[in-house]
């Protein structure tokens, strides 16, 4: 071996021991390992961060923003009060949310589609008063196997297709991954909602961090009855179910600046009405989104809804000027641009009017307008802002528009009007300029530690290619396959992946396979095709552990796993993803 050869390699193993030790964020362990390789000299200095402008790392990069636009336009919310029902059966839910979970990943990013969706089967899990841990594994994998289908599902199908492209001078297109990804969803989703989940060991949640998300006391907030609204006609009790769909309750009908009395059940609902409602942030988000309703900020009037605001839980310090005094009467929070929206009293049902109600030290308020405003106002009128969770504002009137821009732009790239990069940035661009996310939302979308894993180790993966450090793995894999059949050196290329995939990062693990696979099908004069598949499909299929792929690792906590609960369900599932891959892949993609 050369020089190059033997810092190349010594440099992925060490990444290898980094990311397994786990001590230091893999982040850090790749970039290390970029600038010793050009340190080194093994890593040409002209290429060095070329990989933060390769097209894989611009598209996931992209993906990721559209994914939390899709979420902030309420587009995914619009679709889930559709398919969750807590009445449902076990098996039904995992079978129905599980393939919504699926499809959805298939369009946005994977993780992204779980991070959505777990509050919501957690919520549903409670409502049905069984442990999340049946029903949250099955949703990971279900989201894991959907994004299989395209290339923006997950990002190893973005990194094959850059691969493609280098190799043949054409990448795969958008759907080229549907026919072996859908095979592998569909097999997999019917293992996963009729065997899979059975063999899950139940466990109580241990995330404290999510039983208080879900345990946070509820607020009482006014919602204006708008024009438009699906409650208008309707009675007060005749709401119930929806309420219950989203966890709300009604507590007073308000009638030109009056609460009516305890006949408001009875009474119908007008425009311009003022609904009292009991609820989570969320839960009230959700079904303003399902009724059409508008929050309240100044007394009687819609609150703005810009992309710049967000909601804000402070708490009111004993010391505080606010104590004694009503919303109403506070000008300073109507002169910067801060609304009460909703009041949280240690679990106490406020009777009076919300705006008009005496503020107590201890109370809990949800406030809305900008970060700088709430945050500036806390100095003034000495409340403490509640770092619990995030609190977006989700724009419901702004779903359809942003479904039909990313519907566009994948239209655009299908039909190859411009490609797939193009395509997404316009949508990203559109999301700023129709004022469903703000410039700083752009940049918070990110998540910037993959970006720089995948910005490092593309170059570390060139150099090695370059220098022929892959062409001697590859040519190892041939002689082991030597007098194999064809499927046997797709299976083994698959199995490989997929094993490193199970204790690595599935970025890292496509990164350093691609080229592999692409110099095992020259020594065996075969296309390039069938093998750069059976390495996106092992990168994307880790389902023996919680470290293999973000998503098993998102739900750990919340579901109260164990390390070794994974490989119950997750080790037949990748026998028969082999199973169903190897013959799908020779039959679609030929040698």
């Amino acid at each position: 071996m050369t020089y190059e050869q033997i810092i190349l390699f010594s440099l992925i193993g060490l990444v290898l021991v980094g990311l397994l030790w786990g001590k230091w964020r893999y982040d850090l362990v790749a970039f290390a390992a970029l600038i010793a390789g050009v340190a080194l000299g093994a890593v040409p200095v002209e290429n060095a961060f070329s990989g933060f402008g390769h097209e894989a790392t611009i598209i996931v990069a992209l993906v990721l923003i559209i994914s939390t636009g899709l979420m902030r336009s309420g587009a995914v919310d619009l679709i889930t009060r559709v398919v969750v029902d807590s009445s449902r059966s076990l098996g039904a839910h995992i079978a129905i949310f599980g393939t919504f979970g699926g499809i959805l990943s298939a369009f946005m990013n994977n993780v992204a589609a779980l991070a959505l969706l777990m509050p919501v089967d957690i919520s549903a899990a409670k409502q049905a008063g069984r442990s999340p841990s049946q029903s949250l594994m099955p949703l990971s994998f279900a989201t894991i196997l959907g994004g299989m289908a395209t290339l923006i599902g997950t990002p190893p199908n973005i990194i094959i297709a850059s691969y493609r492209n280098e190799a043949m001078g054409e990448p795969f297109s958008m759907f080229d991954f549907a026919p072996v990804g859908l095979a592998i969803a569909i097999v997999g989703m019917i293992y996963i909602a009729t065997i899979g989940w059975r063999l899950i060991p139940q466990r109580k949640s241990s995330n404290n961090a999510m039983e208080e998300l879900l345990a946070i006391e509820d607020y009482v907030a006014e919602l204006i009855v708008a024009e438009k609204s699906n409650a208008i006609g309707q009675k007060v009790r005749d709401l119930d179910e929806i309420l219950e769909e989203n966890d709300c309750v009604i507590l007073g009908l308000i009638r030109r600046g009056e609460r009516l009395p305890g006949r408001a059940r009875r009474e119908i609902i007008k425009n311009k009405d003022i609904l009292v409602v009991q609820g989570t942030p969320e839960a009230l988000g959700k079904l303003s989104g399902a009724l059409k309703l508008k929050l309240q900020g100044k007394a009687g009037q819609v609150a703005d809804l810009s992309s710049d605001m967000r909601l804000s839980e402070v708490v009111i310090t004993k010391d505080s000027p606010l104590i004694g005094r009503t919303a109403n009467q506070v000008q300073m929070l109507r002169i910067s641009g801060v609304s009460m929206i909703g009041l949280s009293r240690m679990g106490k049902i406020i009777r009076e009017r919300v705006r008009r109600t005496k503020l107590k030290a201890g109370d809990i308020l949800l406030l809305l307008g900008t970060d700088q405003d709430v945050n500036e106002m806390a100095a003034r009128l000495e409340y403490l802002p509640l770092d619990v969770r995030p609190l977006t504002i989700i724009r419901h009137e702004k779903a359809w528009g942003a479904i039909a821009m990313f519907a566009g732009a994948i239209a655009l790239a299908v039909l190859g009007v411009f490609p797939l990069t193009i395509s997404l940035a316009m949508v990203a661009i559109g999301l700023v300029l129709f004022d469903i996310l703000p410039l700083r939302e752009i940049y918070k979308s990110v998540e910037w530690p993959v970006i720089v894993l995948l910005g490092s180790m593309i170059p570390l993966g060139a150099a090695l290619e370059s220098s022929g450090g892959t062409a001697i793995i590859a040519n190892w894999l041939a002689s082991v396959t030597a007098g194999m059949p064809a499927w046997g050196a797709i299976a083994v290329i698959l199995v490989a992946t997929m094993t490193l995939s199970d204790v690595l990062n599935n970025t890292a693990t496509a990164v350093i396979a691609a080229p592999i696979a692409i110099e095992l099908a020259r020594a065996l004069n075969a296309s390039p095709d069938p093998f750069l598949m059976a390495v996106a499909v092992g990168a994307s299929c880790a389902f023996l552990t919680p470290i293999g792929h973000k998503n098993n690792l998102l739900i750990l906590g919340p579901g109260g796993y164990r390390f070794g609960d994974y490989w119950r369900m997750g080790l037949p599932l990748e026998i028969l993803v082999t199973i169903v891959a190897v013959p799908t892949i020779l039959v679609v993609w030929p040698l």
